[in-house]
């Protein structure tokens, strides 16, 4: 078996499936490899409104009107309802400490509810993968990209005027000639084995591992806080529930299903013993009450995962014929969501290359410029995030941390949305002069803080920083640390966006702010 195209790509996840699509549609002759075969369960499931508009902008620029209703959870429901999917109306965070009895109906210090839409209309997803990726690849199949699957790469050679796969496929030889090759294979994928690059260390982050499976018959908790209604429903959300050194995710899909695991820091996976899969995961729910009596009856249906090493970055991101998409070179924690906007920045920041030609005099130069770009957002995710778990056992803190994320992805979706992507062209806006430099120096204090006056300073500080970028009222006072989405927030941040109180009602018109479309 003998091939010859002007793009190959490795892995057929969402991420490579939708960069096939493109480069198909660019006019490209593409084949997508993949070492397994779907359906299969892969981690990473939550989506945020950033990934949303990401993946809307490319569907529009491209022509992929058969994947553009899955942007949003109203169309991904009217157009493919067989599609696994999870309403996503914002993030909930919970804090716990071990063997205490705990009550989220109560405390407002140990909580955070930062709502992400208004409605279910528009709202953002989980996605189902083991659907979501199969689907995708229908798409790519349906475009005229050439997909196989069950193929095992031996070698890979790669140089200036392109790139040879060599391997096997069900009991037969292959070889592959591309002009290009792109790796959507995950950390530590192919080309990482296949060149053998070293990896680089994400500096004074911690050494993290994870445990996580699927669940059946899981139950939703009674939140009742007293006659105040939260911004959204707290379980239709990303929910973390943060212990000292690491936290849970429980996110819901509509078929039944939920997806719930442990990250957590060395120190506490040794704790926890989360190598021993089922059982570790049984004993910390043990010690936790309310989750315990959420999974009380809830089942297993598949084996759990131990990833023993969570975090990595590739020493290299690009190179003679070849490029990683930011999910291949580098993956910080599934905390916050991070993944799926970094992946589809890189899927536009490739896409974009790509139109230019692979013959372009400057595509040496764009490919480092796509590597510099990629490995400065996964550095300065790895920072954040690094804070965060310095200070899961500091919540009023860890909250103040959060809010330089949901500050940084909230204004570069509006600019994105008022079609000025000049004024936050990077992930968590770390370049961006008036914010960048100021949130990485707190995020370097957050790491060695003490308690008391020194992090009450800090918080002020945050709320401070954020303040010229925050278009969603974050940097008020806000007791019960409760987020809704208010229009006013934006109209009241015009001049933040370089806008108009005209523009603003003409980006809530169009994404369906207002009211809730009625279907028949």
């Amino acid at each position: 078996m003998k091939g010859t195209y002007d793009i190959a790509i490795a892995g057929s996840g969402f991420a490579g499936s939708l960069m096939a699509m493109i480069a198909k549609r660019l006019g490209y002759s593409v084949v997508l490899l993949e070492r397994g075969k779907h359906p299969r369960v892969v981690i990473g499931e939550s989506s945020t409104p950033l990934a949303n508009l990401l993946l809307a902008e490319l569907c529009r620029r491209y022509d992929l009107p058969a994947v553009a209703p899955l942007a949003k959870w109203g169309s991904w429901q009217r157009s493919y309802p067989r599609i696994g999917c999870g309403l996503k109306r914002g993030f909930t965070f919970y804090h716990h400490h071990l063997d205490e009895p705990d009550d989220q109906n109560v405390p407002y210090e140990n909580q955070i509810l930062v709502a992400a839409s208004p409605h279910d209309e528009i709202a953002d997803t989980h996605w189902y993968r083991a659907d979501f990726d199969s689907f995708l690849v229908e798409q790519a199949q349906e475009l005229g990209v050439v997909y196989l699957d069950e193929v095992k790469v031996d070698q890979v050679a790669c140089c200036e005027t392109g790139t040879s796969l060599s391997g096997a496929r069900n009991g037969a030889t292959f070889s592959i000639d591309a002009k290009f090759l792109i790796d959507a294979t995950g950390p530590r994928g192919l080309l990482h084995h296949a060149l053998r690059l070293a990896e680089s260390p994400f500096p004074h982050y911690p050494a993290t591992q994870a445990l996580y499976s699927h669940f059946s018959g899981v139950t939703r908790p009674a939140h009742t806080n007293g006659n105040e209604t939260a911004p959204y429903p707290p379980e239709d959300a990303a929910v973390h529930h943060v212990l000292d050194g690491g936290w849970i995710w429980v996110l819901r899909f509509n078929n039944g299903i939920t997806s719930a695991g442990v990250a957590a820091t060395d120190e506490l996976a040794a704790h926890l013993r989360l190598d021993e899969g089922a059982n570790a995961w049984h004993r910390l729910l043990d010690r936790i009450p309310s989750l315990q009596a959420q999974f009380a009856s809830a089942d297993a249906i598949q084996s759990f995962r131990h990833m023993p090493r969570l975090s990595f970055l590739s020493s290299r991101i690009v190179g003679e014929g070849w490029a990683m998409l930011p999910s291949a070179a580098g993956f910080v924690d599934p905390l916050l969501s991070t993944g799926f906007p970094l992946t589809l920045l890189g899927i536009e920041r490739l896409a974009h290359i790509l139109a230019s030609g692979l013959d372009s005099p400057r595509l040496h130069l764009d490919l480092g410029d796509y590597e510099r770009r990629t490995r400065n957002e996964l550095l300065a995710t790895s920072r954040l995030i690094a804070a965060l778990y310095a200070n899961m056992n500091n919540f009023g803190l860890f909250k103040a941390l959060c809010l330089l994320y949901f500050a940084a992805a909230s204004y570069s979706e509006s600019a994105r949305r008022l079609d000025k992507p000049q004024l936050a062209s990077s992930f968590l806006l770390h370049d961006y002069p008036q914010f960048g430099p100021r949130s990485s120096e707190l995020v370097e204090r957050a790491m060695h803080i003490s308690k008391g006056a020194e992090t009450d300073r800090l918080i002020a500080d945050i709320l401070q920083t954020i303040e010229p970028i925050d278009v969603a009222g974050l940097s008020r006072p806000n007791a019960r640390s409760w987020y809704p989405v208010d229009a006013a927030d934006l109209f009241g941040s015009c001049s933040k966006l370089e806008s108009t109180p005209e523009e603003i009602e003409s980006l809530l018109q169009r994404c369906g702010f207002h009211q809730p479309q009625q279907h028949a």
